[in-house]
C-alpha cells in the first residue's frame, strides 16, 4: 500500500507530464461561453486608466467607430491608444513606442463583410458571421483598399506591432489573460475544441481592450514582410522590412493544436499569394 507521500508524489508527477504534453488545456473550461444569438457583446471602449496614452497626453480616447460596408452590413472597429510595450517574448524582446493611435477591428472580417466588399465568398466554412478565410494577403489588402474607398476612410492590415499590441491589452503574460494554457479555450476556438472548423466571431471572451478571436478561430495576416520583428534596441512605430518573400500572421487558429501557437509573441509566415482555410485577417484603420 502506497504513503499518503508516494501518492502525493504521484500526482505532481502526473500533473507535470500532462502540461508538458498537452493534455491539460485541452480542458472544457474550453466550451462556449453563454452567449445571446451572434456575438457577445464588447465591453465598453476602454478608459484612459486601462490602456496605455503618450507621455503627458490628457487627450479624451476616441470613440468607437462603425463603418458602414453596405446591404446593412457594418464593420465595428475599436479605438487603441498609442503607448509602449515589450514586443516578443524570452530571448527575443525589445521595447516598442507606437506613437500614434489607432482603430483595430473589434472581430475577424466575416464572410457577410468580405462579400459586402468584394462580391464574392472564397471560405471553406460557410457562415455569414464566420471568419472569412482562404484569402491571399493581396486579397485582404485590396479587401482594405476598397473599404477606404467605400467608408471615406484609411483602412489597412494592422502592423506586426499593431497587432500584437493590440493582442496584449496591456499584458506581459503568455496570453492575453495571463499564463495559464487552462484558461484557453475560454478565449479562442483552437484545435482541441473547435470540432476543426472555424465558428461566428465574437462566441469567446475578448481581450481586457474588447477584442475578440485575437488568438484562435483563424489566424490573421498582418501587413509587415517577415523579417527580424523583435530586433535589437527600443524601436518606434516599426513596420517591417521593405521588401520580402514573406507576409507576417499572427493569432493561430482552430487548427492548431499546441498552445504554443497562441502565445501572444508567436510569429509566423507565408507567401502573399497563398491561401489556406485557417487563415483570414482583422483590419486596422488610421485615426484622422
Amino acid at each position: 500500500m502506497k504513503t499518503r507521500s508516494e501518492r502525493t508524489c504521484a500526482l505532481v508527477v502526473c500533473a507535470a507530464l500532462a502540461f508538458l504534453f498537452g493534455a491539460a488545456w485541452c480542458s472544457d473550461s474550453g466550451s462556449q461561453a453563454a452567449a445571446p444569438a451572434g456575438a457577445r457583446t464588447a465591453p465598453a471602449a476602454p478608459t484612459a486608466a486601462s490602456k496605455p496614452a503618450p507621455a503627458g497626453s490628457k487627450a479624451a480616447a476616441p470613440a468607437e467607430l462603425t463603418l458602414d460596408l453596405g446591404g446593412g452590413v457594418t464593420m465595428k472597429m475599436a479605438p487603441i491608444r498609442a503607448g509602449k510595450f515589450m514586443m516578443g517574448g524570452g530571448m527575443f524582446q525589445r521595447e516598442v513606442t507606437l506613437s500614434k493611435p489607432f482603430y483595430m477591428g473589434v472581430y475577424e472580417v466575416t464572410q457577410a463583410q468580405y462579400e459586402a466588399v468584394m462580391g464574392a465568398n472564397p471560405s471553406r466554412y460557410k457562415g455569414p458571421t464566420n471568419p472569412v478565410e482562404s484569402v491571399s494577403w493581396d486579397e485582404a489588402a485590396e479587401f482594405s483598399k476598397k473599404l477606404s474607398e467605400k467608408a471615406g476612410r484609411a483602412v489597412r492590415l494592422p502592423t506586426e506591432a499593431e497587432w500584437e499590441y493590440a493582442c496584449r491589452a496591456g499584458t506581459q503574460t503568455a496570453f492575453s489573460f495571463g499564463d495559464d494554457p487552462l484558461a484557453l479555450g475560454d478565449y479562442a476556438w483552437h484545435g482541441r475544441n473547435s470540432g476543426d472548423t472555424t465558428h461566428p466571431v465574437g462566441q469567446k471572451k475578448p481581450n481586457a481592450w474588447g477584442l475578440f478571436d485575437m488568438l484562435g478561430n483563424v489566424a490573421e495576416w498582418c501587413a509587415d514582410w517577415k523579417g527580424d520583428s523583435f530586433g535589437k534596441g527600443p524601436a518606434k512605430d516599426p513596420s517591417g522590412p521593405a521588401t520580402g518573400d514573406l507576409r507576417v500572421q499572427r493569432g493561430g487558429s482552430f487548427f492548431n493544436s499546441s498552445a504554443d501557437a497562441y502565445r501572444c509573441a508567436r510569429s509566423e509566415s507565408d507567401y502573399p499569394a497563398n491561401r489556406i482555410f485557417s487563415r483570414g485577417f482583422r483590419c486596422a484603420a488610421t485615426l484622422p
